[in-house]
């Protein structure tokens, strides 16, 4: 349909009514925000070259409430390199060029230089932000984001407090190295992390789960804190016989996590800042993108404390330490050892349990539910490649390639010169065999862009496949820019017309991140209902950095008051500096 049908006449109604709406209801919350380089030992081990904020590592939190303007000043410290933040989870409505995505929203920020990031929070729900230029959350930069529901309103569970825990995995390998190792020829491959974190907090030299004058069974002597140290334990306080919330965020570069708290079982509400129906667990996973609410009840008494833990599914786990807290119950000590050995945490391997637990996740009843057809379906195939021998990962064949000039400007000021010009496949050849390396190693690197009509329903069907090496499928987790999406199903193998009764239009949950496990597939259906470019790509920091990602753009004639600031780089700079002198 043309681009004035009635689909994108109510959407732009819609769009304008909300832009009035939040005008009238608005309040800001400002921060003002140094990124700068610190040093710390987060696991007990010293490191140089943590991107920190106001020399906080992690980052403040920020807090709000749905229809607040989040407003941050940010001023880059680095010295040497740009920066942008990207607000994960947030959808930047009417504001596309504060999504933080470096090259594709907007330029990064130069050494020296301030940008002022402003934008609503639209929804309540648990999120978090993160450095989205190279690898720099791989270095820390990233901190919660929590939006409450509007003043007068109430969530749909009771509880009586709540916490965050915001998860992360480790490297004593700077992010410069680490760019070098997997940009070389041949790849050297980063490795595992070291630890995991929890809060920024981890151990690597020592163990909390022997007392601090002995050792475990690999000769790791126990922890002895004082309790001011950077790496001690996080220490959740809670009552007897009362409910808590706990907010759970990944912002792994690589690692899939599994969550669990010793004798107490978790309520699993809320994903991604959209309701579930509520179902109980003793643990459960969550990869890097995802956040989850969680509902406990601590026991009515206890005279004991519990562990918190935190160890890895999806990778070999034998060299990254696990990550440990505590839920102390004030009516016992805070130094006082839990009774019991931590949980243990599930096989790394053990990909039917994750399963199990990834297909419980449906919307709460009343929730959105998807359009009951779609109006164009895309497939992506996950492939490892090479290119001039350099190892990639690539989409159809395609391995992304970011450019100079931010693709939000360069379309909508028509600088074709700016990115490839031609769109990279919308499919793959229904004869490719997802069990074995790719039959033709190579790939293409592009900057190309998938154009989606305005105002229209899209289906994406992810595909994994096996990597050039022989045997092996990995999990990728999938996180969309500027949207929620519904998870429509998952399968085993190739999709095909027989998967297509297994789709989900009934009570699907929304979401903005998805996982795809080895050698399967994930479908998911989103609306074209919000202008701008948008990045859908791994989460997993080293891949996306090889490539592992494609670029939407919907609707960007429609896009309005984009800052100067934004667009000073590249051709859309070049194009600016020549309107002031003229």
């Amino acid at each position: 349909m043309a681009p004035t049908s009635l689909t994108t006449i109510c959407l732009l109604v819609y769009l304008s009514f909300g832009a009035f709406w939040r005008s009238v209801r608005a309040k800001d919350v400002p921060y003002n925000w140094e990124v700068m380089y610190m040093s710390g030992a987060p696991d007990c081990i010293e490191k140089d070259h943590i991107i920190g904020i106001n020399g906080r590592f992690p980052g403040p939190p920020i807090n709000a409430r749905v229809g607040d303007n989040v407003v941050v000043y940010l001023t880059n410290k680095l010295h040497d390199e740009g920066v942008v933040i990207h607000w994960h989870g947030i959808r930047q409505l009417e504001t596309p060029w504060a999504d933080g995505t470096a090259s594709i929203s907007q330029c990064p920020i130069k050494p020296g230089e301030t940008f002022k990031y402003n934008f609503t929070v639209d929804k309540a729900g648990t999120y978090f932000y993160h450095g989205h230029l190279g690898m720099q959350r791989s270095a820390g930069l990233y901190g919660m984001l929590i939006v409450d529901v509007e003043e007068g309103k109430k969530e749909p569970f009771h509880y009586d407090g709540e916490f965050s825990l915001l998860l992360s995995d480790w490297w004593h390998k700077g992010i410069e190295e680490q760019e070098k190792d997997l940009d070389a020829t041949p790849m050297r491959w980063i490795g595992e992390a070291q630890s995991l974190l929890i809060n920024g907090r981890g151990q690597y030299s020592c163990t909390l789960t022997v007392p601090a004058n002995s050792k475990n069974s690999k000769g790791v002597p126990g922890c002895k804190f004082t309790g001011k140290e950077q790496c001690a334990p996080n220490i959740l306080d809670v009552e007897p016989g009362k409910t808590y919330r706990l907010r759970v965020a990944s912002t792994t570069a690589l690692a899939s996590l599994n969550v669990a708290i010793e004798s107490h079982n978790m309520m699993m509400v809320e994903a991604d800042g959209n309701y579930l129906q509520p179902f109980i667990v003793k643990d459960f996973d969550i990869y890097s993108g995802e956040s989850y609410s969680v509902i406990i009840n601590t026991h009515e008494l206890s005279t004991h404390n519990y562990w918190i833990s935190v160890g890895v599914r999806g990778r070999d786990p034998t060299k990254t330490a696990r990550g440990f807290a505590l839920l102390h119950y004030k009516s016992t000590g805070v130094s006082k050892r839990p009774k019991h050995p931590p949980p243990a945490t599930p096989l790394w391997n053990d990909y039917a349990r994750s399963k199990s637990f990834t297909y419980k996740l449906f919307a709460l009843p009343g929730s959105p539910k998807p359009p009951p057809n779609y109006d164009h379906r895309i497939f992506l195939l996950n492939t490892q490649n090479y290119f001039e021998g350099k190892t990639r990962w690539a989409i159809n064949n395609v391995s992304l390639k970011l450019t100079d000039t931010p693709y939000l400007g360069s379309i909508k000021f028509g600088l074709t010169n700016a990115f490839d010009q031609i769109s990279p496949p919308e499919t793959f050849i229904d004869t490719y065999d997802i069990t074995k390396p790719p039959p033709n190693p190579n790939c293409r690197v592009s900057s190309g862009v998938y154009n989606l009509n305005f105002g229209k329903t899209y289906d994406v069907i992810l595909q994994n496949a096996n990597i050039i090496q022989d045997g092996v499928s990995e999990i990728h987790p999938w996180h969309l820019h500027g949207h929620d999406f519904w998870v429509l199903g998952y399968g085993d193998g190739m999709f095909s017309e027989k998967d297509e009764g297994k789709l989900n239009l009934e009570n699907p949950p929304l979401r903005n991140t998805v996982v795809i496990f080895p050698h399967g597939w994930t479908a998911i259906r989103f609306m074209t209902d919000n202008p701008g470019v948008w990045a859908f790509h791994c989460h997993i920091e080293p891949h996306l950095h090889m490539g592992m990602g494609v670029i939407f753009a919907e609707g960007v004639h429609l896009v309005q008051n984009i800052p100067k600031e934004a667009l000073s780089c590249g051709l859309t700079g070049e194009m600016l500096m020549s309107q002031n002198h003229n």
